[in-house]
């Protein structure tokens, strides 16, 4: 029988039910835990719910990365039917999630070649749609795994804020620090550092009324390469006041830099962790 290859990945690489239909990407669901209550995201929890719980408790979900068990149960069945898989997995630096799909490899007679996005959202999406391409293209999953994960240094993630309070909440920025950029009303850009395996850091802090600043944020971000990629981009939002993600995705589009650009809405693990009004451009390098 001829081998197939199939494609997996955790729920987080944010793509619409019809780019995973379009490129044959499965997805695995994160667990979002909110008042000892596990639900599955986007399943039956959504990015609303929990920003509003968050409000009235000030209580942030916690999030769990799949275990060993989920992954082998959602590709078991494909393993014996003879295919193989490639499984695209959150940073490891932010989840365990790439170190279970390893463990889940080794109990699925190595049939499931893991690949560590070394990075979040459609950041980790834009490379799952370059495995289904390769897979398209016939090759093996070892090697769509190889060829994907050299692509690492070329992906580039990044997102602008418009309120600390929820990295506070969640533990990722010091109350002070909270305090003093809404003081001077700083609106920071937080970007994912391949090479630290998906962990974040704060680039440049704009002042401003947020729909300036995201506006400034994009032509910065796009202005920082020569070699884009120019095949898509991705606007990916948390959740925005007055329609701002879909002028920024014009804005995006009528700077003719790309043949396609992607709106999609973050996942509520993404979102619990930066809030709402957090948009990212999302887009890789030749």
């Amino acid at each position: 029988m001829e081998n197939k290859v199939v494609l997996f990945a955790d729920s987080s690489i944010d793509l619409t039910k019809e780019l995973c239909d379009r490129y044959s990407i499965h997805t695995v669901p994160i667990h979002v835990i909110l008042q000892d209550k596990t639900y599955e995201d986007g399943v039956d929890i959504t990015t609303e719910e929990i920003f509003d719980h968050y409000y009235k408790t000030k209580e942030l979900p916690k999030t769990a990365a799949i275990n060993v068990n989920d992954i082998v149960t959602a590709l078991k069945p494909y393993v014996d039917d003879g295919c193989e898989i490639v499984y695209i997995s959150l940073g490891s630096a932010l989840s365990s999630s790439y170190r279970n799909s390893c463990l889940a490899a080794e109990e699925l007679q190595g049939k499931v070649y893991p690949i560590d996005s070394c990075s979040l959202s459609t950041g980790a999406g834009l490379l799952a749609i370059e495995a289904a391409e390769r897979i398209a293209q016939g090759m093996s999953a070892k090697q769509v795994a190889e060829e994907v994960s050299a692509l690492n240094q070329n992906n580039h993630a990044s997102f602008v804020l418009d309120t600390l309070e929820f990295l506070r909440a969640g533990g990722r920025c010091s109350a002070l620090a909270a305090f003093g950029a809404n003081l001077l009303g700083l609106k920071p850009s937080i970007k994912v550092f391949n090479d630290q395996q998906g962990a974040m850091g704060v680039g440049k802090k704009y002042r401003g009324k947020y729909e300036k600043v995201v506006m400034e944020y994009v032509d910065d971000t796009l202005a920082q390469y020569d070699n884009i990629k120019t095949d898509r981009a991705f606007v990916t939002y948390s959740s925005m006041d007055n329609d701002l993600e879909k002028k920024v995705f014009d804005y995006v589009v009528s700077k003719g830099i790309f043949k396609e650009v992607f709106l999609t809405r973050a996942s509520g693990t993404i979102s619990s962790h930066c809030g709402p009004n957090t948009l990212g451009v999302l887009f890789m390098t030749e």
